[in-house]
């Protein structure tokens, strides 16, 4: 099954954070959204950190600033995930050297695009 947490997701559905959570159910993915300040977003659970969610996820999709995300990279590595989503304004020289030194497999673009849909059509 294809699985994805998604780092940042939002109840907000303007948001990215919440477009991507609907984009990615759409395609049929397994979604585990992920916000401590949240309890559920479009019908799903949401877990209060990386670390909650049950399984390793094939992908992770973050919708952070990159001084909140340098200090969950560390719990990102740790879960384990085959990519890392690095979704616009996500990224920084600084989370880019984190990203490298904690090994993980970066992507540097829209995840919603990146499974074929466009943000303004979810």
């Amino acid at each position: 099954m294809k699985t994805i947490a998604i780092i940042g997701a939002s109840a907000d559905r303007s948001k990215f954070g919440n477009i991507a959570v609907r984009a990615f159910l759409r395609q049929g993915w397994i979604v585990y959204p992920v916000n401590p300040k949240e309890s559920q977003i479009e019908g799903l659970p949401v877990f209060k950190s990386i670390a909650e969610v049950p399984v390793r996820p094939s992908l992770i999709s973050v919708y952070l600033p990159p001084p909140v995300l340098l200090k969950v990279l560390p719990d990102i590595a740790a879960r384990g995930c085959d990519q890392l989503w690095l979704n616009p304004g996500t990224a920084s020289s600084e989370v880019l050297a984190a990203a490298e030194h904690l090994s993980l497999n970066v992507i540097q673009a829209c995840s919603i695009v990146g499974i074929g849909l466009s943000p303004s059509d979810v």
